[in-house]
């Protein structure tokens, strides 16, 4: 049903910080600057979100895979990796080792150093926290290194290209993805995520469930069982929640017999929904899904 990666939406105190991070780091750029609309606040069921500040990045390779940050106050209580739903973001790059020194002193902070990973040693990783608390995986996949189909960069940082929802029941998100969502989702295997046990003072050896749901081609969604000191994420009513907020997917249709098959959906003329109908979707940890047709 979700055929294809659309827009990250994260919430962030301080938008300048923001942008002069990403376009001086990360290459990105700016293709939008607008207060949220009420039909896009109606669509992600936040109403008061209509008429903040927002910011639409674009990868210097021009995909539209796009990164939205609205201006929102810090939540108390709220820390990356700790709480359920979207977690992180993964970005292609070239280079992760020469990234990782030029980020030094950047905004982004380090949290893992470049590393193969485990299931794959050809895949080189680095994951870093940026200025709106916001997690980034940066990584390289050689060409044709990838058993998912999901490409290579073809510049020094482009297109996010994974999504990660995390909750106590990894067992319940890969049944809503199968189910709900009609995609095609791998077991549960256990892998060792440092920057999740960090972020819960676990040893960095503890080991995590995790499962991916891939789209048809270039993205997957990946599915982490976190372990019992996470819990749900705080958020101010009306308001999207801290973090990463929402992911948007181009998809086929709606799911059948679920509530958002019944519901009408919102059309959206912000960029880049372009007057599309947006449906929204909550997964099993509160995740926003926008489903994007029309």
């Amino acid at each position: 049903m979700l055929e294809q990666l659309l827009v990250v939406t994260t919430t962030a105190e301080d938008l300048s910080a923001v942008e002069d991070a990403y376009t001086r780091h990360l290459h990105y750029h700016v293709i939008d600057r607008a207060a949220v609309s009420p039909s896009l606040a109606r669509a992600w069921a936040a109403p008061a979100m209509a008429g903040r500040a927002s910011l639409l990045l674009e990868p210097m390779t021009g995909k539209a895979v796009h990164l939205r940050f609205v201006k929102s106050p810090r939540v108390p209580g709220y820390a990356p990796l700790t709480t359920w739903g979207w977690n992180s973001t993964e970005i292609l790059v070239e280079d992760p080792d020469a990234l990782a020194e030029a980020l030094h002193g950047s905004p982004f902070r380090i949290i893992g150093a470049p590393a193969a990973l485990s299931a794959n040693a050809a895949v080189r990783a680095m994951q870093v926290v940026g200025p709106a608390d916001e997690v980034l995986y940066l990584t390289r996949i050689p060409p044709g290194q990838s058993a998912f189909g999901l490409g290579s960069a073809e510049a020094a940082v482009d297109r996010v290209f994974i999504v990660v929802a995390g909750g106590p029941d990894v067992e319940a998100l890969r049944g809503f993805y199968r189910d709900v969502l009609e995609m095609e989702v791998t077991p549960a295997m256990p892998a060792t995520v440092e920057v999740l046990s960090d972020a819960h003072g676990l040893p960095r050896t503890q080991q995590h469930p995790m499962a991916v749901a891939p789209l048809p081609r270039d993205f997957l969604v990946e599915l982490d069982g976190y372990p019992d000191t996470s819990g749900p994420r705080p958020a101010r009513a009306g308001e999207l929640p801290p973090g990463m907020a929402s992911v948007a997917f181009r998809a086929s249709g709606l799911p059948v017999g679920n509530a958002a098959s019944r519901d009408p959906g919102v059309v959206v003329d912000d960029p880049p929904y372009a007057g599309a109908r947006v449906t929204l979707l909550r997964g099993v940890t509160g995740e926003r899904i926008e489903l994007v047709t029309g």
